[in-house]
């Protein structure tokens, strides 16, 4: 679902806004798109068909986002991987089959075979990108990118940059769980974002007794990634769509995290890449990152704030 407030000074100004950003995110999701095909557009689905084949010439805006792609695969020691898509695949397929049908006794889990097997073509190395030439080449023909890692939140993030670019000076922008402030509302009253408790199952966003925290998102990205977004159950057990490259399986830290920072591509990267691994090792990484706060919810129903958390808080309302 996405989701835009803002304030202009007309009618006329807002609803030129409006469509602008919209058109902007059409563009973004037909260029990160890795299942459906788009007239006139080379985009993640076409590098994909083309892996071992050829290099595929594409729109900058690939290139950028693929490009901080692989700085974060080396930020996050490897747990932000784009190159995963081949070991994706395998349990997306388990988990379409699911949900086609959730009451299906016979609904399946991938073997550790299937997934090492699929592992064996996730080397980051295998994907060239040629700025000067335009183009980008998986030298592995059975590579596949997978950018949902970072794709949407980088869009956010570039869509956000563009309005203020054209004179927008308040939003705050939502697509899919990733949120984007720019500014402030008018007065300068702050825009505020509610983190919602992973543990109420009604997940009631306009209930506050469901929120965690709220904080105060002025210019400020918050993108929460949680084992409750995307799952499939078998036999009573949940296995959410974050697969740790390690394993190969779920990640089994947390239920949810959430990043607070200025980017909405580095909290999109950072969100997945602190669910996968453990909390000391998430913690020392977000402490060495200027401007970059989290919020861990443990699966024994702890919170955790990062050192500099508290200063975006505002006071929950009873």
């Amino acid at each position: 679902m996405t989701q835009a407030i803002a304030y202009c000074d007309s009618q006329a100004e807002f609803d030129e806004q409006m469509e602008a950003l919209h058109d902007d995110l059409v563009t973004y999701h037909r260029l990160y798109d890795i299942y459906n095909d788009y007239e006139g557009v080379n985009n993640i689905k076409t590098i994909n068909d083309n892996a071992g084949v050829a290099p595929v010439k594409v729109d900058e805006r690939i290139i950028d986002m693929l490009e901080l792609a692989v700085k974060m695969y080396d930020t996050t020691g490897g747990k932000l991987n784009v190159a995963m898509g081949s070991v994706l695949a395998v349990w997306h397929d388990y988990r379409e089959a699911a949900e086609a049908d959730p009451s299906d006794e016979d609904n399946r889990l991938p073997t550790q075979e299937e997934l090492e097997a699929a592992a064996q073509h996730c080397d980051i190395n295998d994907l060239i990108i040629d700025r000067e030439a335009g183009t980008v080449y998986l030298a592995d023909p059975e590579m596949r990118l997978d950018v949902g890692s970072v794709g949407k939140g980088y869009a956010v993030e570039q869509v956000c940059q563009a309005a203020k670019a054209r004179g927008l000076v308040s939003l705050s922008l939502s697509v899919g769980g990733n949120l984007r402030s720019v500014g402030t509302k008018p007065g300068g009253q702050p825009w505020e974002s509610g983190i919602v408790s992973p543990w109420d199952d009604s997940l009631i966003y306009n209930n506050s007794s469901s929120l965690l925290a709220v904080v105060e998102s002025n210019d400020q990205a918050v993108v929460t990634s949680g084992d409750y977004q995307r799952y499939f159950m078998v036999d009573g057990v949940r296995y959410h769509h974050i697969i740790d490259p390690d394993t190969l399986w779920p990640a089994d830290y947390f239920t949810a995290v959430t990043i607070l920072c200025p980017d909405s591509g580095l909290a999109d990267c950072l969100s997945t890449g602190i669910f996968c691994m453990p909390l000391e090792e998430g913690m020392a990484l977000i402490e060495s990152l200027d401007g970059v706060e989290a919020l861990w919810c443990t699966k024994d129903g702890q919170v955790i704030k990062s050192s500099g958390f508290a200063q975006y808080e505002t006071p929950l309302e009873e």
